[in-house]
C-alpha cells in the first residue's frame, strides 16, 4: 500500500482549514487505499525517514518549517526520485531557501479579499483536471505570486489559471497560474493554490483535483469498488 506524509507545520500565518485538510486527506486515503501519516514534527525530515513515503504533501505550511537537516533530507529525497505536492499556503514557506522556490515553482506574494472568480482549465488531459470542464467557478483566496512560473520554471506544465477580470484585486495580469506541475531536483512536484477554507475540503471536485495530483506523482490509488 502506498503511503504519504502530510506535513502542516506553520511558523507564519496558520490557516484554520489545516485540520479539515488533514481529515479530508485521511478520508481520501481510506477511500482510495493509500496510507496517510500526518505530522507537524520536523523529526520526520531526517536521513532515511522520508524514503518510506511515496509522496510528501505540504498542507498550508508557512514560514520556516525545516531545520538544516530537514532541508538536506528533503533535497535528498527529491534527488532520489521523490514526489512532492503543495497545497495553498505551501507557497508561503521557506522564503530564504531558493531551492524550495524551485520546488514549489513560485512563492506567494499577496492576495485580495476572499471572493468568487472563474478558473480557466488550461490543461484537461492531466489526472488533476480531467474531471473538470473548461471553466471552474469557485470562491477562494486568490494567491498572486512573486514570479510567473510559466516563464520562470523550465518545462512547467500549467494546469489552471484564474481570470483576473472575474474578481477584484488581481495583480498578475492576463496570465495568472494557480496550479502546475514539473520535474524538479530528480523528482516530481505538483502545486495547487486552492484550498483556503474548511469547506473546500468537502468539495468532491477539489478532492479529485488533489487525488489526481497524487496519481500524477505516482502514488498508487484504487477506486472504492476496487479496494
Amino acid at each position: 500500500m502506498a503511503r504519504i506524509l502530510v506535513y502542516s507545520r506553520t511558523t507564519g500565518y496558520r490557516h484554520s482549514s489545516i485540520q479539515a485538510g488533514v481529515e479530508a486527506l485521511e478520508k481520501l486515503g481510506a477511500d482510495h487505499s493509500f496510507a496517510v501519516e500526518a505530522s507537524e514534527g520536523v523529526h520526520c525530515f531526517r536521513p532515511g525517514r522520508l524514503e518510506r513515503y511515496d509522496a510528501i504533501v505540504f498542507l498550508s505550511t508557512s514560514g520556516a518549517v525545516l531545520d538544516e537537516m530537514g532541508r538536506a533530507a528533503l533535497a535528498h529525497y527529491m534527488k532520489q526520485g521523490g514526489s512532492w505536492l503543495g497545497i495553498h499556503a505551501a507557497s508561503t514557506t521557506e522564503y530564504d531557501w531558493p531551492w524550495f522556490e524551485g520546488l514549489v515553482g513560485a512563492w506567494f506574494d499577496r492576495h485580495p479579499e476572499i471572493q468568487p472568480a472563474v478558473i480557466d482549465v488550461e490543461d484537461r488531459e492531466h489526472p488533476a483536471t480531467e474531471h473538470l470542464g473548461e471553466k471552474w467557478e469557485r470562491t477562494d483566496e486568490w494567491y498572486a505570486f512573486r514570479r510567473n512560473p510559466r516563464s520562470a520554471v523550465q518545462d512547467i506544465r500549467i494546469l489552471l489559471t484564474v481570470d483576473e477580470a472575474t474578481y477584484q484585486g488581481g495583480t498578475m495580469g492576463a496570465d495568472h497560474p494557480l496550479s502546475w506541475c514539473h520535474e524538479y531536483g530528480g523528482g516530481k512536484a505538483f502545486y495547487t493554490a486552492l484550498g483556503h477554507a474548511d469547506e473546500t475540503y468537502q468539495d468532491p471536485e477539489f478532492l479529485r483535483h488533489v487525488l489526481g495530483g497524487l496519481r500524477w506523482l505516482g502514488v498508487e490509488t484504487k477506486e472504492p469498488d476496487e479496494a
